[in-house]
């Protein structure tokens, strides 16, 4: 139980600092992008701090948050699906899809 609260934690960390959730209503965004990156963390930093540096300020701010991207960057990808699934029930990370979407589709660049 402990370890399961802590995932939904890190989970909920990482998407209230990057903010990746299921979006308004039923609309549900690709997220084959973000489930199939190839980056590593430095490129998934560097494309968001030129996304939103601001956003990149909170994102590096945040042990928990941290800690949970260099997991979900380890992990294959049905278990991305799933941690992405686990974010996505956090409707307060909804205004922040659009980022994620853009820092996945550019982070190949850096």
């Amino acid at each position: 139980m402990i370890l399961r609260t802590k995932a939904v934690v890190a989970a909920a960390g990482m998407a209230l600092s990057l903010g990746l959730s299921s979006g308004i209503a039923s609309a549900q965004p690709d997220v084959s992008a973000v489930v199939n990156t190839t980056c590593n963390y430095d490129q998934v930093i560097a494309a968001l701090n030129d996304h939103s540096p601001g956003s990149a300020a909170e994102f590096t701010g945040n042990p928990v948050a941290v800690g949970w991207l260099h997991q979900f960057l380890g992990a294959p990808a049905d278990q991305r699906q799933q941690m992405l699934q686990q974010v996505q029930s956090i409707p307060a990370a909804a205004p922040y899809t659009g980022l994620v979407l853009q820092v996945a589709g550019s982070c190949n660049n850096y």
